[in-house]
């Protein structure tokens, strides 16, 4: 018998094992298997929290349909009629003081057709002609491993990637666009401008894989994201979980590793899967040679504040979602969600819900992460006050922290994971680094990433 010990339980640990459980039964393999988390829940980023009619999420709210892997797993777990789709409308950008909307036929804030780009309010009709210059400009030297942002800025001009690509790219990616590569982000653009000449062009040509005819591209549950954790672990029948338990060490000794728990137990196992931040799986190896590329992979943090008012939600601007915050703004939020507008099972009775988001790469984040609670509340009010004209107090409040737990993809990203599992293959034989640190983020990458880690494993076995 082999056994297979998955540290770490959150979706990327849970998608693991609910897949080696699955192969060991089809194909009769014979297998052990453990899972190892150190909260007493599982679960990672993703909880849903219920608090008077409104559902909260602390991490994550959704997760992409177009992720490989999403659609299969929820139809494994037999949790279709528990899907909810994101409603649709209008994104703003919050800019000089004011509310603009990100123009409808776009992605990412990058335009689609050159009605798209026309449309916006956000670009001075000379930054629009700036932007043509994409249709003529040829790509001579940007490879996948150059700034996403350097290489937008050279064929659309400066000003659309700071007024309109800029606040929703670093949104989705937690930092600044010239220290994120296009490898980490968004290949397909390189793709698009080397086959069609024109980053446009090409976004026009497979617009259809962003949009939809519903353009409803995300996916919830009635109850919350916890649906699928909760629905992952009434699965695995044939796994030992172990919770409120820490992983202290890891010893490879012969064709074994030995792990040491917190609780003075070790756990003998054959594959390991280290499904954890980059900083737990290089303080629990404790390897100094891999010490060089685990220091490359950086974390940020990311602090978010949910309000629920006692008001109706159509306070909010008629057919909208939410809106990103520019730089220089006179709001201290880099984005807010109205929840109960994009999200209509977190209010049943229709009142107002929002979030906002605070992330470290904003300068005053610095001051906000050493505010009193009370105060941090306070500002985010003030914030909602400015944006949105509501003065009202909220009914409900849940502040969440992250504190240095966001995975940050800079330039050198790639390298150094690809040179990590370089050097583990050799070092460490038969264990696996996993998630959201390494291999993308968002719940449908660590999906798909999580059923990879597996098919690896029962590839050796």
């Amino acid at each position: 018998m082999k056994t297979v010990l998955v540290i770490g339980g959150g979706i990327t640990g849970l998608t693991a094992m609910y897949y080696l459980q699955k192969y060991k039964n089809e194909q009769k393999l014979d297998l052990q298997l453990i899972l190892v988390e150190q909260s007493k829940q599982l679960g990672g980023k993703i909880r849903s929290v219920h608090h008077d009619e409104f559902i909260m999420e602390t991490g994550a709210d959704s997760i992409v349909v177009r992720n490989e892997g999403v659609m299969p797993l929820i139809k494994e777990l037999q949790m279709e009629e528990e899907i909810v789709y994101n409603e649709t409308g209008i994104s703003y950008i919050y800019t000089k003081n004011e509310l603009k909307p990100i123009p409808a036929d776009s992605v990412f804030g990058i335009p689609t057709s050159i009605k798209s780009l026309f449309s916006s309010t956000l670009i001075s009709p000379k930054g629009k002609m700036v932007a043509l210059k994409d249709f003529v400009t040829k790509n001579n030297h940007f490879t996948s491993e150059d700034s996403v942002g350097e290489f937008l800025e050279a064929f659309l001009g400066k000003e659309i990637v700071e007024n309109q690509i800029s606040p929703v790219l670093s949104g989705v990616y937690s930092g600044k666009l010239n220290k994120l590569t296009m490898a980490s982000t968004l290949p397909y653009l390189l793709e698009y401008k080397n086959q069609y000449g024109s980053i446009i062009r090409g976004m026009s040509k497979n617009k259809a894989k962003f949009q939809s005819s519903s353009n409803k591209k995300f996916v919830s549950f009635k109850v919350g994201l916890s649906a699928i954790i909760d629905s992952l672990e009434k699965q695995l029948t044939d796994v030992d979980i172990l919770t409120g338990v820490k992983s202290n060490n890891i010893k490879h000794i012969e064709n074994k590793y030995e792990v040491t728990l917190d609780n003075h137990d070790t756990i003998a196992a054959d594959f390991v899967v280290l499904a954890t931040p980059h900083d737990v799986a290089q303080k629990v190896l404790n390897d100094h040679d891999l010490d060089h590329e685990f220091d490359k992979l950086k974390n940020s943090s990311l602090t978010s504040v949910y309000f629920g008012f006692d008001i109706p939600d159509d306070k909010l601007p008629a057919n909208g979602t939410g809106f990103i915050v520019t730089e220089n703004s006179d709001l201290h939020c880099d984005a807010c969600t109205w929840t109960s507008r994009k999200w209509t099972h977190t209010s049943s009775k229709r009142k107002l819900l929002v979030r906002l988001f605070y992330k470290s790469s904003n300068p005053f984040y610095e001051t906000l992460k050493n505010m009193s609670e009370q105060k941090m509340i306070q500002t985010a009010l003030t914030d909602i006050e400015k944006s949105l004209g509501i003065t009202a107090q909220p009914i409900t409040v849940e502040v969440t922290n992250w504190d240095n737990l966001m995975p940050n993809y800079h330039l050198e990203h790639n390298l150094a994971v690809t040179s990590l599992s370089k050097k583990m293959s050799e070092t460490f034989p038969n264990l696996f680094v996993a998630g959201a640190s390494y291999f993308g983020v968002g719940i449908g990458a660590c999906i798909k990433n999580g059923k990879q880690t597996a098919e690896k494993i029962v590839d050796f076995l």
